[in-house]
């Protein structure tokens, strides 16, 4: 759910075979190199040909009382909820209840080119519906709404260009969606979702979340500032089907492992939902490793983060879960499939540069860009650099050597210049000027 730059697995060259006998020392290795670095809480499920080959869970699920995450430990697996709606919807067009092409007006005449917007661009990201999860929403997250509300809220953010035009990620489209889904069913979403795939799939922990229950084996999430920060929960009558899920790596497998075997939707509705228009297929995102094809989600809401990814070609399917994540997820995904795919891989070593309060200090302030329309706020917050951009959650930074941070979960790279008043950011190929204001 949170608007977190989301990054596809590594394209590569050179195939190398499926390893019969994956590495699980190593990749053992590997996650107890990250938990005892606090890098990584949650859990992680790799199968093939429906046969699991390899899990782990590290951490805790309730950090306060000291419950250690197991493979049944349930997470929110935050906009991986997108592919479970986009397999209703597709559900529904099977059925006759919908039809790719209708326009919205039916269900929210007050929605701006409610009358041009269809359910095929809802599901692209096409529709130029303003995402609702942009600004100040993590002010009144934590508070229940109701579908009026939602809808009075995604209606006022008005829209971001014409339907069609290109492709923008939105929450909103998702949220949509579930309400028509509801009305098409006269069902809750919750209800929908348990009866054409949970009962169908046989997943155990999988289900609409509501308020965490650590009694359930539900995990908190936590957020690392010096150390692991309990981070207020979002209130589930606000994701719906954009990202209120809960699940385990192990049922996120199985339900990959059904989608695309045919147990789910039609052959020919899963090519629609694979095929890629402007980075994004309905519901599913590339993830291509190496020469092979994958197809799967990302999500992340609250503290929480997730993956899974599905390689038709060889029967893989993969997943993690997160309560807890001060790494880049993508890199897990590398590791885990680096030891599937028989590719060579090194286990990090965390170093880290001390910086000085004093130094600190300068860092501090509020810094703008003409190249882009951001604003990012540095602060302190003991001895750690805490940064904000503008509308999004605050994250800290990492330092790696004098002047310069990462935050390695978003992959972004800020070199400082306290003379000059200047911060330059690097992420996702891009590099940006900013200049710390007066």
């Amino acid at each position: 759910m949170n608007k977190i730059l989301i990054l596809s697995l590594a394209s590569l060259i050179n195939f190398a075979g499926l390893s019969q006998n994956i590495d699980k020392t190593k990749l053992d290795a590997y996650f107890d190199t990250l938990a005892s670095n606090n890098r990584f809480m949650g859990s992680v499920a790799v199968s093939q040909n429906k046969e699991l080959i390899y899990t782990k869970s590290v951490g805790f699920a309730d950090i306060e009382q000291k419950l250690k995450a197991d493979e049944n430990s349930k997470y929110r697996i935050g906009s991986i909820s997108k592919t479970f709606t986009t397999v209703l919807v597709f559900k529904a067009i099977e059925e006759n209840k919908l039809d790719l092409n209708q326009t919205i007006d039916k269900f929210f005449p007050e929605i701006d080119n409610a009358d041009k917007i269809t359910i095929t661009h809802l599901l692209y990201h096409r529709s130029g519906i303003h995402n609702f999860t942009d600004g100040n929403w993590s002010d009144w997250n934590t508070r229940p709404k109701t579908e009026r509300e939602m809808i009075e809220i995604i209606s006022k953010g008005g829209s971001d260009f014409e339907p069609d035009s290109k492709a923008s990620y939105s929450n909103s489209n998702f949220v949509l969606l579930t309400f028509i889904l509801e009305k098409i069913y006269q069902n809750t979403y919750s209800k929908i979702l348990e009866e054409e795939i949970i009962q169908p799939v046989e997943l155990k922990n999988t289900y609409y979340g509501g308020k965490i229950n650590i009694k359930d084996n539900e995990c908190n999430s936590y957020k690392y500032i010096e150390d692991w920060k309990i981070e207020p929960e979002t209130n589930m009558s606000i994701p719906l089907g954009a990202g209120g899920i809960v699940s385990t790596p192990g049922d996120l497998n199985l339900f990959g492992e059904a989608l695309f075997n045919g147990k789910l939707v039609s052959v020919n509705s899963l090519k629609q939902m694979e095929t890629i228009k402007d980075h994004f297929g309905m519901g599913l995102l590339p993830m291509p490793f190496y020469d092979k094809a994958g197809f799967g989600h990302t999500g992340e809401i609250d503290g929480f983060s997730s993956m899974f990814a599905y390689f038709p070609d060889d029967n893989i399917s993969f997943a993690y879960t997160a309560n807890g994540i001060n790494c880049n997820g993508n890199d897990i995904a590398i590791a885990v499939l680096s030891v599937v795919y028989n590719k060579p891989f090194e286990i990090p070593e965390f170093k880290t540069y001390q910086v000085t309060d004093e130094d600190l200090d300068k860092y501090s302030g509020v810094y703008s860009c003409g190249q882009i329309p951001l604003k990012i706020t540095i602060t302190k917050v003991n001895k750690t650099l805490i940064g904000q951009a503008d509308g999004q959650p605050s994250f800290s930074l990492e330092a790696t050597e004098k002047d310069k941070f990462k935050f390695e979960q978003a992959g972004a790279i800020m070199e400082f210049n306290p003379a000059d008043k200047t911060m330059i950011l690097k992420q996702g190929g891009g590099i940006f000027n900013f200049i710390k204001e007066n």
